[in-house]
């Protein structure tokens, strides 16, 4: 899951309800919304000229630059504090845009989808790149480009640090056309690494060169992307240099710790309603797995799970509108199907899982906490166990037994900047 932007009595009326675990980083106000931001509507319909204008685009072509908040070093500082993230990296104030960019679909077709880029105001002239993934979003402007709000907040306390950061909507999200084909992990890559090249040409355009070496990191659904991020640069096709891998509470194994946590108790029920439908009703799209939705979801949840998912509606919306545990969500069928994965279902798994099974050349560090009923920290042990399979050791930061989803992302956000910087080449002028 994923900071979205609810007030603090928000979050208290959700944990009442017990679905806290859903809205686990809905913790905070965030910063005004920008007026730069247009209305749904003219965002759908600027967003279907752009996929026209893209359609003969090369992948990550920029199509457009749109200007939406310049904050001073105190303003960075003021809003990391209201999620309590340590601001003691903050050196400088930032400036951040909305690009949309050409890219594909999960079936290669043309198509566009935006992101936000951050730059420094400061430091030097030439910047290295963060890309900056984020977790679970189901509405359109939660993601960081969309509305303002706390999926901005560790692009900029990166960008605070002195290095530009690009992080990608994915596709369907922010601006971008279409359904978002969520945890597909190819096309988050994809579309992640498009990101990457429309961030260097803005960034350029804006006078703020930017190196070819990256810094991947990404918080739940975003770690995961990451890390299939990582080995997607490590294969030198894109001229972009992993510099360092830093994927923070990702669910890296599906197959072995997230599906069996569902069933056994490691992830709170509800998150696990809130994920097996979103997982569900858009892997059909990619891989069929039922041809009505009464296959698979019961009644009256069958005949509405489709539509809570269609990028308008507030989480706090989709899981009143959802049953509290996967036993009431799902036939005696498919229920048996998530306990023991079968046929197109463990097709669709396979497809996305498996994102530690690869060599970096670049330094890795993983990060998880020890109360994370959304994302298991066995996830981040069992990435690291396969990478120790391929001869490479990955430190597993461990946030402590207290640590639930939010606060490990609010611990380990500021400790990936510090290691960062720690690794960085020295760069003037």
């Amino acid at each position: 899951m994923t900071i979205t932007q609810h007030s603090k009595q928000q979050r208290r009326q959700w944990l009442r309800r017990g679905a806290a675990a859903v809205a686990l980083a809905a913790v905070l106000g965030g910063i005004a919304a920008p007026a730069a931001l247009a209305a749904p509507a003219a965002r759908a319909a600027a967003s279907d000229a752009s996929a026209a204008s893209a359609a003969s685009a090369a992948r990550g072509a920029l199509v457009s630059v749109v200007p939406l908040d310049t904050l001073d070093r105190d303003q960075v500082v003021a809003e990391l504090g209201t999620l309590g993230i340590d601001p003691a990296t903050v050196r400088y104030g930032v400036r951040a845009y909305r690009l949309t960019y050409a890219t594909v679909d999960p079936q290669g077709r043309p198509t566009t989808a935006t992101g936000l880029l951050v730059l420094p105001r400061g430091g030097p002239h030439r910047l290295d790149l963060v890309s900056d993934t984020h977790g679970t979003v189901a509405t359109r402007d939660d993601a960081p480009s969309g509305g303002a709000g706390s999926n901005r907040l560790t692009p900029y306390l990166h960008a605070s640090a002195g290095r530009a950061v690009a992080a990608p909507d994915y596709l369907g999200l922010g601006g971008g056309p279409g359904s978002h084909p969520y945890m597909d992990t190819r096309s988050s890559v994809t579309a992640s690494v498009d990101m990457l090249k429309a961030a260097r040409t803005a960034a350029d355009r804006l006078g703020r060169p930017v190196s070819r070496d990256v810094y991947a990191t990404g918080f739940s659904q975003g770690g995961q992307v990451a890390m299939a991020l990582g080995r997607e640069l490590s294969r030198g096709r894109d001229g972009l240099r992993l510099r360092a891998l830093a994927p923070m509470a990702g669910p890296h194994d599906l197959i072995g710790t997230e599906f069996p946590g569902l069933t056994d108790g490691r992830v709170d029920p509800r998150v696990g309603v809130f994920y097996l439908s979103y997982f569900l009703t858009a892997q059909n799209r990619l891989h069929p797995l039922y041809e009505d939705p009464a296959e698979v979801f019961r009644a009256p949840y069958a005949q509405a799970v489709e539509g809570l998912f269609d990028g308008s509606h507030q989480p706090q919306d989709i899981v009143a509108a959802l049953p509290a545990t996967p036993q009431e969500l799902l036939t005696p069928q498919w229920a048996e199907n998530i306990r023991s994965p079968r046929g197109a279902l463990l097709e669709a798994i396979r497809a996305n899982d498996g994102v530690c099974d690869w060599k970096p050349a670049a330094p890795v560090r993983l990060y998880a906490g020890g109360a994370d009923t959304d994302v298991p920290a066995a996830n981040s042990r069992a990435c690291a166990a396969d990478l120790a399979a391929h001869g490479v050791r990955a430190k597993v930061v461990d946030q402590g037994p207290d640590a639930d989803h939010t606060a490990t992302a609010v611990r380990s956000a500021p400790q990936v900047v510090r290691w960062f910087d720690s690794i960085r080449p020295t760069r003037t002028g």
